[in-house]
């Protein structure tokens, strides 16, 4: 992957990443299925100016769903924890 915002897609705003970035300085992002871990480190570095301790990365299938007779299957997604390092702060959103 060549461009850096191709491989980060958005931030995850759950109960879970909130509680990991308050006590672990952990921040959740979904990423490109493609990215590797050290293709996520270089992109989150160079875009927000941080320094990155490691990186953890998750696949998850998409659910099936279905509404009356149809059936769908949600997309899968790739997402990735990712550890500050100590010192750093990196806030999605800002003054809220």
């Amino acid at each position: 992957m060549t461009n850096l915002y191709s491989i980060i897609k958005k931030p995850l705003f759950t109960e879970k990443g909130s509680n990991l970035k308050e006590s672990e300085n952990k921040i959740l992002v979904e990423v490109a299925k493609g990215a590797n871990k050290i293709e996520v480190k270089s992109a989150i570095e160079e875009i927000f100016k941080v320094k990155v301790e490691k990186v953890a990365t998750i696949n998850t299938n998409g659910k099936w769903k279905r509404q009356g007779k149809s059936i769908g299957k949600r997309p899968d997604r790739k997402k990735a924890v990712i550890t500050l390092k100590k010192g750093e702060k990196l806030d999605f959103v800002e003054g809220a």
